[in-house]
């Protein structure tokens, strides 16, 4: 039975119940790719990794990916997913979301096909939870970077094409669209996921949505009604509503530090820090693809379009963990929101917490709050734990 004990000086440890909480020094104890034991203080026999500072946390699980390390995922090769599911353990993610943005359903249909069959094959790294689908039942009006030529309405026969694959775990959408709410109840009846997202919608259509089953609000503030004081839109329901979890991309560009501490003080407990990742992401400045179309990474700031319209990110979801600590987030609160809470979302309590029975994915994360070292299952697959 293949066994590890790691302790360290500072240890995410996650209850039964409730979000984690730091102990000073803690331990775990891995057998065959699971946590047996995770406790507080120092465990008889000698560990196999000591990580004498930073913080032990569970694996960070990132729920948006649009592409890395030059790579979009919508029509990565074999190859292309070979390097990014080897290299996303650099950024301390354990369990990803590749993230498909708008194009026609029937591509988007063939890209899930492509993606099923090349998932067997795939080299020991980050896992994929699964397929989030941003778009195409998109509001024009609000529409990002997406394409606009194929934007539509969620028609239920679409909704069975895209789920036919099993693959889809997340879908964003606007619920203001026509047969929104109807596609949101087929979604969460076959077990997806879904957020509101690029959306032009009132708070109460948000609150329609959520009482159909939406439980997310993607990136919230940007591509979205936000907050007026007679005309609610989707930030402040997502801001007021205990049934969603407002995403947030934390590279302090995308929503400005004042307004993203906002974000986390209002929805505590329920925020999923996310990067909006693009194919720039991990890379120099230049140009590269997102959803077909050319987006330039500048030296500073994210990716965008050729009109300025920003385009993802090149957040790295450590950073955001660091970012979130940094405007004065309890260290177990940030890290929960890049750990437990979306793993919870999309149906895996065994990952993102340090418990018994949950896979052994962790993180060291250094005193920066980078990640220094990462294993999953057990198995170190980045850095140099000692």
């Amino acid at each position: 039975m293949a066994s590890l004990l790691i302790t360290a000086e500072q240890m995410i440890l996650t209850p039964a119940a409730g979000p984690h909480r730091v102990v000073s020094p803690g331990y775990v104890r891995v057998a065959d790719g699971v946590v047996i034991e995770a406790g507080e203080g120092r465990p008889e026999g000698a560990p196999d990794v000591h990580l004498p500072d930073g913080l032990l946390a569970p694996g960070l699980v990132d729920l948006q990916v649009n592409g890395y390390f030059g790579h979009d995922m919508v029509d990565a090769d074999e190859a292309a997913w070979h390097t990014v599911v080897s290299r996303l353990p650099e950024t301390g993610v354990t369990a990803f979301l590749p993230t498909f943005i708008t194009a026609p359903v029937r591509t988007q249909a063939d890209a899930l096909l492509r993606t099923r069959d090349l998932l067997p094959g795939l080299p020991p790294g980050t896992r994929v939870l699964g397929v989030h689908l941003e778009g195409p039942f998109l509001s024009e009006k609000r529409k990002g970077a997406h394409n606009a030529a194929h934007l539509t309405d969620p028609a239920p026969a679409d909704i069975a094409t895209l789920l036919e694959t099993g693959l889809v775990k997340l879908v964003t959408l606007a619920p203001e669209r026509d047969g929104a709410l109807e596609a949101i109840r087929a979604l969460t009846a076959a077990g997806v996921l879904v957020s509101v997202g690029h959306s032009d919608a009132t708070a109460a259509q948000v609150a329609a949505a959520a009482d159909a089953g939406a439980r997310k609000v993607t990136h919230i503030f940007n591509a979205q009604t936000g907050v007026h004081h007679r005309d609610p839109g989707v930030a402040v329901q997502a801001l007021i509503d205990e049934r969603l979890s407002p995403g947030l991309i934390l590279d302090l560009h995308h929503v400005g530090p004042e307004v993203a501490t906002l974000v986390l003080r209002a929805a505590a407990g329920r925020v999923v820090l996310v990067t909006d990742a693009a194919s720039a992401a991990g890379m120099p400045p230049g140009t590269y693809d997102l959803g077909g179309e050319p987006i330039t990474m500048p030296e500073q700031g994210p990716p965008l379009r050729a009109d300025g319209t920003i385009a993802g990110s090149g957040l790295r979801l450590d950073e955001a963990v660091g970012n979130a600590i940094a405007l004065g987030v309890d260290p177990a609160a940030a890290v929960d929101a890049a750990t437990r809470i979306p793993a919870d979302l999309v149906g895996r309590p065994d990952l993102g917490r340090i418990a018994p029975g949950a896979a052994a994915d962790l993180v060291w994360l250094g005193p920066d709050h980078r990640a220094l070292a990462t294993w999953i299952n057990g198995q170190e697959v980045f850095g140099g734990g000692s």
